[in-house]
């Protein structure tokens, strides 16, 4: 049986379903921003929208 992957969190938010890059991107991200922006955030990317696209949307939806 497969060894079970440890979920990757960044600020209590599973950023698991990301790519390595966005994980890191991520988790630098994370100082600057609340844990509402940053899982608004990894919901938009999961669906498919970029770092940059997601950002701006949490920016105007939940702000910093």
């Amino acid at each position: 049986k497969p060894a079970k992957k440890k979920a990757v969190t960044v600020k209590g938010v599973n950023v698991s379903n990301l790519t390595t890059r966005q994980q890191n991107t991520m988790k630098k991200h994370a100082e600057h921003h609340t844990i509402k922006h940053m899982k608004l955030m990894v919901k938009l990317m999961g669906e498919g929208k970029s770092f940059t696209e997601a950002h701006k949307i949490a920016m105007d939806k939940v702000g910093k």
